[in-house]
Formats: C-alpha cells, sequence, structure tokens
C-alpha cells in the first residue's frame, strides 16, 4: 500500500505494528497530485515554498513472503489537505517540521506520542504550481 492515512494507523493490522516500532523519513522536493477538472485530471508539482528538500512521514516492514523472499516495504502518512491542497486534492502526505523528525524516529518515543505530528503542513509554506 503506497499510502496509510493517520487516523486509522493504530486500528489497521498492516500498519499497527510499524506505526509503533518503524518509523522512517521519506525524503522528497516535492510531489505531484491530480485534480479532478470533468474528465480530465490537471496534475501539479507541490513544493516548500523555499524550495528545500523535507521529509514524509513514513512507515516500514519487512516479511517473508509464500515463497520465501524477503519483502522489503514503505508507505507515506497522508492527512486531511491544508488550504492549499483541499482544491487540489481530499488527502495529503504528511510533511513533518524538520525539528520533529528525530521525534518521530526515536523507537524509545511511543506512537501514541508521536500521533500529534501527523497534521497537515502550514499552507503559507507551500506552493503549488499546474504542469
Amino acid at each position: 500500500m503506497i499510502n496509510a492515512r493517520a487516523e486509522t494507523l493504530e486500528e489497521r493490522p498492516s500498519f499497527r505494528k510499524s506505526f509503533e516500532q518503524k518509523r522512517c523519513l521519506v525524503l522528497a522536493d516535492g510531489f505531484y497530485e491530480s485534480r479532478k477538472e470533468g474528465r480530465v485530471k490537471k496534475p501539479f508539482r507541490i513544493t516548500l515554498k523555499d524550495g528545500g528538500p523535507f521529509a514524509f512521514a513514513g512507515l516500514w516492514d519487512s516479511w517473508l513472503s509464500p515463497t520465501g523472499q524477503t519483502i522489503n516495504t514503505c508507505t507515506i502518512i497522508t492527512t486531511t489537505p491544508n488550504e492549499l491542497m483541499e482544491p487540489i486534492h481530499n488527502r495529503m502526505p504528511v510533511i513533518l517540521q524538520q525539528d520533529t523528525e528525530p521525534l518521530w524516529l526515536s523507537a524509545d518515543i511511543p506512537s501514541r506520542e508521536v500521533k500529534g505530528l501527523l497534521t497537515p503542513f502550514p499552507a503559507e509554506g507551500m506552493v503549488a504550481y499546474g504542469i
């Protein structure tokens, strides 16, 4: 699964253990989302206003397939959209504030204490443009 909804991480068996023990950062300098305009999808590129890199809140896991092969996976956590994203899509990836990244990654901090980080990034710090 490419995305995991922040609101249901603790309920979903596929994400519960990773949310507690296998949090990661997914590094990016932007992402793409499309807005439906009738039958057409208009793509947008979304970045931070300063153009710098950032980290999505992510989860990872490793598991054994029925054939015995180790499968490594990761997913990006999504949340409700901010004011910039709302006209484009009904979800957005969780972009962590840089000073909260060590907290997110800490295996010593329980998931209930980092759940508050899974909020929309401030719209005033982002820009979106059609491509």
